[in-house]
């Protein structure tokens, strides 16, 4: 049914039945609406009667009735599409993409200075082993250690990588720096961090220095009593002796060193590493800075090592031990 059916069928848009086919009554008041005007134009009235004749009223009631709605779109009308504005992904993410960019960043950080910090500051070249010299001859007394090539005595940064071409080293670059080189004259258990360049100095002062490797009986709680009671006999003299610190980078379980100079040892000797200190102490070391043992019972070398790996068999000749002759007229001491 079409609309304008339906509006037919609504109350007071029927057309009335009973209009009246013929004229009106006259009176004043039809004769004026029904009259034509003068110069022949029909009248308003009269031109909306014959349009109602025609066609049947349009217009909507004027009642209290509901008013029918309708949520379809208008024929013939199209729609306009809304477009909505969407976000990018960095624009979604952003926070998380910071936030995940700020950990990472942080995590490479920490593994860069875990890196850093475990890389060894110090590498051996070499693991030295001097090659063995035949007995001294009867009655003459042993020359103990053995001459290493020397490495230098330069000073490097705290931090600074050293490699060396000898290990243990008995010489060679090394730190001077309070606290790091020279180091306090101590016992320094299996897991201490204890390296070449910090000792080294002391060596260089005239100080002796006592390796152990951490796999010896020296790393064991016997041994370390052992170390502690030789340590408590030695002369107190600051940074001079003796360090006693754990070192696997060499050839035997246990080496006593001064600056050049070597001594191997399969067990901790302490007899034979006091007959090298006194042998040997403040006679090689560049900075004659810690006391020279007391050279009695040892015979007296000179001031230099022999260029040879291995220990020479004969000492050398020790001077007088009455005072010296006082000089003589025509031979006036050197100054």
């Amino acid at each position: 049914m079409s609309k304008a059916n339906r509006r037919r069928q609504r109350p007071g848009n029927q057309p009335s039945t009973n209009r009246p086919t013929g004229p009106g009554p006259t009176g004043p008041s039809s004769s004026s609406a029904g009259t034509p005007p003068p110069d022949g134009t029909p009248s308003s009235a009269a031109s909306a009667g014959a349009a109602g004749a025609s066609h049947p009223a349009t217009s909507r009631p004027t009642g209290t009735g509901p008013r029918p709605t309708s949520t379809a779109a208008r024929h013939g009308r199209r729609e306009r599409q809304r477009t909505t504005y969407k976000p990018s992904f960095m624009e979604r993410y952003r926070t998380a993409i910071v936030v995940v960019a700020a950990l990472v960043g942080v995590a490479l950080l920490s593994v860069f200075v875990f890196l850093s910090a475990s890389q060894p500051t110090f590498a051996c070249s070499t693991i030295w082993t001097p090659e063995p010299t035949a007995s001294p001859s009867p009655g003459a007394t042993e020359n103990l250690g053995y001459v290493q090539p020397d490495m230098g005595n330069s000073h490097v940064g705290r931090g600074d990588k050293v490699t060396f071409t000898y290990c243990a080293p008995a010489s060679g670059s090394h730190y001077n720096v309070a606290g790091a080189g020279p180091i306090t004259a101590r016992v320094y258990g299996p897991t201490d961090s204890v390296i070449p360049q910090g000792w080294i100095h002391n060596l260089e002062h005239g100080g002796l220095v006592i390796l152990y490797k951490t796999t010896s009986a020296g790393a064991t709680p016997d041994g370390q009593a052992k170390f502690k009671a030789f340590y408590e006999a030695f002369p107190p003299v600051a940074s001079c002796g003796p360090v006693i610190a754990p070192f696997d980078q060499m050839s035997s379980p246990f080496q006593a060193i001064l600056w050049g100079r070597v001594l191997p040892l399969e067990t901790f000797d302490e007899a034979r590493v006091k007959a090298f200190w006194e042998q040997w102490g403040g006679r090689t070391n560049l900075e004659q800075i810690c006391p020279t043992p007391n050279q009695s019972s040892a015979p007296t070398v000179t001031s230099e090592p022999s260029t040879s790996a291995a220990p020479s068999a004969a000492p050398t000749p020790a001077p007088s031990a009455a005072a010296p002759a006082a000089p003589s007229a025509a031979a006036p001491s050197p100054s």
